[in-house]
């Protein structure tokens, strides 16, 4: 299965990955004292020294004594989920040494280089578009502008459990500018497309809005089948792909 586990006893706090490392999860220092979490992101907030990834198949036990170290079961094979890379971790966190806001620029900017449009501005879907969208604009020279206003109070879209909340949702979370839209030729950006809710409504409101054209750019490659590991993508039947 897929799992990064923390667990609090009365005497101990046990940090587990599982052998495939589908989920990060990562080791610091605070003060002289040991903490765990999912991102590096979270030992910034508090100040907190990171120490390294707790690698797949590895247990940390935190007691009086200090941190020891064991592995549970033999790693034939790292798999960590790509959408943690593309989606998932937030864009101040490392991953492999490697910051997620700098590997999705990346990406922008190869997109761009597959991919090139005539449009006049790139937008990003925010926010999990906008580290591509600005690579894409650095490496075409295309102007940059933020066409949405995004409703931060509206969780992610695809992992909601029923198809009617993702159409709905998608409406309250992003609300197109209507002076930076009309008119232009658009370069759209966004991580990923699973069941192209949020793409085919995203279209439909810029060429409401008045938009001239919409040219979708996406970075994550085309989702072809299920996930089994935590993900609410079950069926193949749901790819829009």
């Amino acid at each position: 299965g897929s799992y990064s586990l923390v667990i609090l006893t009365k005497d101990e706090v046990l940090g587990i990955r599982d052998p495939h490392g589908f989920r990060p999860l990562v080791l610091g220092n605070l003060d002289g004292s040991y903490v765990i979490a999912s991102e590096t992101c979270a030992l910034d907030i508090i100040d907190a020294k990171f120490i390294r990834e707790i690698d797949p198949g590895e247990i940390i036990v935190l007691d009086k004594d200090g941190m020891r170290s064991q592995m549970m079961l033999p790693v034939d094979r790292i798999s960590m989920c790509v959408f943690e890379l593309i989606y998932f971790a937030r864009p101040d966190s490392y991953i492999h040494n490697k910051n997620m806001f700098e590997v999705r620029h990346r990406l922008g900017q190869e997109l761009a280089k597959e991919f090139p449009a005539d449009a006049d501005i790139v937008i990003p879907v925010p926010d999990s578009g906008t580290p591509a969208a600005i690579g894409y604009s650095a490496e075409s020279k295309i102007p940059y502008a933020e066409g949405f206003i995004k409703n931060r109070y509206i969780g992610r879209t695809f992992i909601q459990p029923k198809q009617e909340t993702r159409e709905i949702s998608v409406k309250l979370k992003l609300n197109p500018l209507r002076d930076i839209i009309q008119g232009k030729k658009l370069v759209v950006v966004d991580d990923s497309i699973v069941r192209g809710t949020t793409s085919k409504k995203i279209v439909k409101m810029l060429y409401n809005t008045g938009a001239k054209e919409v040219h979708m750019r996406i970075t994550c490659p085309p989702l072809l089948y299920p996930c089994y590991y935590g993900v609410d993508m079950a069926t193949r039947k749901e790819f829009i792909a």
